[in-house]
Order: structure tokens, then sequence, then C-alpha cells
């Protein structure tokens, strides 16, 4: 592991890590500490009480966060024939058929960020499942990605405004991105706030005892502070949820 750089440790000098912060006490401190030469994405990291080892404790879902993600949107559509006209109407920056399927299987081609498909191609895109699951791009019904050739509009302009895909990791851990550090800190604070919510709102019936059992926010390159998980609003202090190791 590389040694810490001296701005890392200047910023470790700012962070007690005997202390767990509220909500927006981290947000001021991280924004502040987010000065690189370029916008810092500002995350939040979830250690979850779940067991990734059987299939009924996995998290996974979506969320639209209410001031979106900073960043253009490239969305794909899967679709052919007919639903080509529909899937350039709802807004899609490619659309793609056996072409660029065959692309995406033979050179990995991935220049896009989010991808949506028709239920018809499905058979096809299972295809090169094995490229697009790892990267979080593989369309699912559970996650929204697979829509009638009619929702194509929706589905769009609502990737495109900043709805967030999320699944935990092999470890049990969910990786999430909130915000730019260039946002101002109620923007950080709501889009937090959202995607506490949508996380609570999926705990898994067979995980018992604490569910969240730490949470850590952070930019880019910054270090990470604790957040006391009782300063989330509604929905903070659930059962099962605490801010304890």
């Amino acid at each position: 592991m590389a040694a810490a750089g001296k701005r890392f440790k200047a910023l470790e000098k700012q962070v007690d890590h005997d202390r767990t912060y509220t909500l927006a006490e981290a947000v001021t401190l991280v924004k502040s500490m987010a000065n690189a030469k370029f916008d810092e994405t500002i995350e939040m990291h979830f250690r979850l009480g779940i067991d990734p080892r059987h299939s009924d404790q996995q998290v996974r879902s979506t969320v639209l966060m209410p001031h979106g993600l900073g960043k253009t949107v490239r969305v794909l559509i899967f679709a052919e024939g007919e639903d080509t006209r529909l899937a350039e109407q709802a807004g899609a920056d490619v659309v793609a058929s056996d072409e660029i399927i065959g692309r995406i299987q033979k050179e990995n081609w991935l220049e896009f960020d989010a991808a949506l498909a028709v239920p018809s191609m499905m058979a096809k895109v299972s295809r090169i499942g094995r490229i697009l699951g790892p990267r979080g791009l593989m369309p699912n019904p559970k996650t929204g990605t697979v829509v009638e050739a009619a929702d194509l509009g929706r589905a769009v302009q609502e990737l495109k405004a900043g709805r967030l895909e999320f699944r935990n990791d092999k470890t049990g851990n969910v990786h999430v991105q909130v915000g730019k550090a260039s946002f101002d800190a109620q923007r950080l604070i709501e889009n937090s706030q959202a995607v506490f919510d949508a996380l609570n709102r999926i705990k898994p019936t067979a995980v018992k005892g604490i569910y969240i059992k730490k949470l850590v926010m952070c930019s880019t390159m910054s270090p990470g502070l604790r957040l006391d998980i009782t300063s989330f609003g509604s929905g903070a202090a659930a059962p099962g949820s605490s801010a304890a190791d």
C-alpha cells in the first residue's frame, strides 16, 4: 500500500477519528477538504450487516437523486426494429442493436454511463452480461432498466436527471456517489438523505440485528469521516440500524 502524501496527511489532521459526525458536519468538513485541482466527487460508503453469500441478503436498488450527480450521463438503449425510432425519440445517446452488441463483445466498447433495454432485446443482451454486469451496466427489470418502449422517455429522463443504481459488493459494503464538491451543502445533504432512505427501505428480511453497521463520507482525495447514523432524518433511527461498529 502506497504511503500517504503530504496533502493527505495534512487533511487527516482535520479529522477526529474518535468521534462520529452529523450529516451536516460531515458535509461541511468534506467540502472544505476537497481542495484538489478538479471537482471532487463526494461519496458515502456503507458497511452492512448482511451475508452477501446468501441470495436472500442481497441489497440492490435505485434512487432518484434530488439534485443529480453533477455529471452528464450518456444513455445507451438496446433496441431494434420499430423500437429504434422510439429509443431515439426518448433521447438515447446510443441505440444499440446487433452491431453495437458485437462491438461490446469483441472490443469491450463501453462508451456510455447507463444502459436500458426493451424486453425483446434481453436474449441478445444476456450474451454480454459478463462484460456489463461487473460494471453495473447490465439492464435488469428489478432496477427499472428493462422497460417497455413506450416508457423509454421517462426512463431516459430519470437517468439523465440522476437516477443512481447501487448494490452491495462481495464483502457486504455499498459505495455510492452523492454529488460533487461544488454542490452547496444543502444539495449534498438532501442527496445523502435520499440514498440513506432508499437503502433503509430495502433491508432484507433475512438480516437480523444491525443492518447499517458503519457509514463513512469522503471526497475523491480526502480521508473518511464516520457518520452518526441517528443524525439522518426520517428512517435514520430505524430498528436494526446503528452507528456502532
